[in-house]
């Protein structure tokens, strides 16, 4: 299922919007945000290559390596883009976001496996949201980031698609119940703003 335009479903009905204080805080901090973006491609394919020590998704290993090879190549091309700006990679940074997002995983069974496909969805929606913010609102400044952004919408639309096709095809009752519940936290996680320069 990997390639092609999705039907983006409601996930992205968000409870929350993006904080104001965002934007203009990644803009002033461009090349931090850049290598923390390459972190997390890096970190997406390790997810998605993850989830394939789950019985339960044992019949859709190959489209999970496709993510996997995906993300790869969205963080070779963030590492050519670091390299030709003279930016060193740095360190990996935690997110707030994310990890918030993270301890809501229950844990054994189908429902770690089904938290964890929306976990990832919601990571991958957010995502797609703010690299269509980022490739307007650099376009004239950074005509070479906003470019490299808005080549990346469709997949990280694509990708929380997977994601969250997976886990209605694993139960479909649970996911929509365990999605209603995720936007409740993502929106109470959202609201929390902090200062680092991050993509979440």
């Amino acid at each position: 299922m990997v390639g092609g335009a999705r039907t983006l479903l409601p996930v992205l009905l968000w409870r929350e919007p993006i904080p104001a204080g965002w934007l203009p805080k990644v803009m002033a901090h461009l090349p931090a945000v850049l290598v923390d973006h390459c972190h997390l491609e890096r970190k997406a394919a390790a997810m998605a290559l993850g989830l394939m020590r789950y019985q339960a998704l044992a019949n859709v290993t190959d489209q999970l390596a496709a993510i996997a090879r995906e993300e790869l190549d969205h963080f070779s091309m963030l590492l050519g883009l670091l390299r030709r700006r003279g930016i060193p990679l740095g360190p990996p940074r935690s997110s707030p976001w994310i990890s918030g997002l993270m301890k809501t995983i229950r844990r054994g069974g189908r429902e770690q496996v089904v938290d964890h496909l929306i976990c990832f969805a919601l990571i991958e929606g957010r995502s797609c949201e703010k690299f269509q913010i980022l490739s307007h609102a650099l376009a004239d400044t950074e005509p070479e980031v906003a470019a490299l952004y808005a080549g990346l919408v469709e997949s990280e639309g694509n990708h929380y698609a997977d994601y969250w096709l997976m886990a209605c095809a694993l139960d479909d009752a649970q996911a929509h119940r365990r999605l209603e519940e995720f936007l409740s936290v993502e929106a109470g996680l959202i609201r929390r703003e902090h200062p680092l320069p991050l993509l979440h």
